[in-house]
């Protein structure tokens, strides 16, 4: 009698390595965005938001989504899991805004949470599509 029971392939490991390192690229690419395109704003006079936090925040997630988007598609990632680890970089202010709008918090708490908010929020992301994030582009 033989065994007519469909078989499945097994199930694609995850290459974790390439996973943790594609973290740190985001990463890099998120600092490189911030500080280069930062720079440029500060060579034309573009960066005084002292006076409004919430628009310094949301320039500096700009500029940190522009460096990990512009890596990602170099990499050539879709357009949906670029722009959910951009979405990473604002999402976390979203709460924060009304808090410091109302005077409940200052803008430097605004900044500290989002920047350490945004960190799980990207490996959420890539952890979302984890075989996206652990394979070769």
């Amino acid at each position: 009698m033989t065994n007519t029971t469909p078989t499945t392939a097994p199930a694609k490991a995850v290459d974790w390595r390439r996973f943790a390192w594609h973290y740190v690229e985001m990463i890099i690419a998120m600092f490189v965005g911030m500080f280069a395109l930062g720079f440029l704003q500060d060579a034309v006079g573009l960066s005084s938001h002292r006076d409004h936090p919430d628009l310094g925040y949301l320039v500096m997630a700009f500029n940190m989504s522009v460096g990990m988007a512009v890596w990602m598609r170099y990499r050539r990632h879709g357009w949906a899991s670029t722009l959910e680890m951009c979405a990473a970089m604002f999402v976390p202010a979203v709460p924060l805004f009304p808090l410091l709008w109302t005077g409940v918090i200052d803008g430097g708490f605004v900044m500290v949470a989002s920047h350490v908010l945004m960190f799980p929020l990207m490996l959420a992301a890539m952890l979302w599509r984890r075989d996206e994030y652990a394979g070769c582009h």
